[in-house]
């Protein structure tokens, strides 16, 4: 028998994390995906890889996304990484954006970052990779010429 439960949209948890004090970006991004129909919960400035983890276990958030302009991506995008592995919570997605050289981008994609989005990303290009990463039941995928 088919279940008519409703489907829970996707629950995003987006921090700033480390010292970094520049959060306009990661507004308009936590905007942009409100505006898609996500669940985002913003934690503010400051936060540590744990605060960070703890705030998506108690959200029950899917997915973590990471803004970070302060050139410490190298130590905190796989610290966020490490406290989900303590946490046994492997599951949560995490993606970043930023102000991370190229260079940087296979190495923290290789360390278990899904996705880094760089200055200039239009904002549909990271709703539309959440949109193909998590897709919703019975919905079209959008098209990879998109991305």
């Amino acid at each position: 028998m088919a279940s008519h439960a409703p489907v829970k949209p996707l629950r995003i948890v987006l921090a700033k994390v480390g010292l970094d004090g520049h959060d306009r970006g990661v507004k308009v991004v936590a905007r942009a995906l409100r505006d898609a129909g996500y669940e985002v919960i913003y934690t503010g400035l400051r936060q540590t890889p744990e605060m960070v983890v703890e705030a998506a276990l108690q959200e029950d958030a899917q997915v973590i996304g990471l803004s970070l302009h302060s050139g410490a991506h190298m130590t905190l995008f796989p610290a966020v990484i490490e406290e989900l592995k303590r946490r046994e919570a492997e599951d949560i997605v995490v993606f970043g954006g930023g102000i991370i050289p190229d260079e940087d981008i296979a190495e923290l994609k290789r360390m278990g970052v899904a996705e880094i989005f760089t200055p200039g990303t239009p904002l549909q290009d990271i709703v539309d990779w959440l949109r193909r990463r998590f897709p919703e039941p019975g919905a079209p995928a959008p098209s990879a010429a998109s991305s």
